[in-house]
């Protein structure tokens, strides 16, 4: 069965930088992309980015386009999401998921069925 563990959440200053990171276990080779979402206080999760795993093609969310890239190292089975530029908005916590079908490019939470627990990022000065 698949797992996800997300680690690399931290408290970061605004124009700060966080690589969060998405251990994956279990086989994974029939998955198409690997999500990354997050859910802020109050507000609904939403989709920030996804890389699909045997291409490595990338697809963000507009609020992080040119901040966040995402990138992954198949040989550990470790997907990563580099932040940069963060500011308050960022704050929430963010979960890596796994999606099986193509249409997951679409950052659809629908579309992703294996979750990890989560790791908070808070962007504060």
């Amino acid at each position: 069965q698949l797992q996800l563990v997300e680690s690399g959440g931290d408290l970061v200053q605004p124009g700060g930088s966080l690589r969060l990171s998405c251990a994956v276990s279990g086989d994974s080779s029939d998955y198409y992309a690997i999500g990354w979402f997050r859910q802020a206080p109050g507000k609904e999760r939403e989709g920030v980015s996804c890389i699909s795993i045997k291409g490595g093609a990338t697809n963000y969310a507009d609020s992080v386009k040119g901040r966040f890239t995402a990138s992954r190292d198949n040989a550990k089975k470790t997907f990563f999401l580099q932040m940069n530029s963060l500011n308050s908005e960022d704050t929430g916590i963010y979960y890596c998921a796994a999606g099986y079908y193509t249409n997951s490019w679409f950052l659809q939470i629908a579309d992703y069925d294996t979750w990890g627990q989560g790791t908070q990022v808070t962007v504060s000065s």
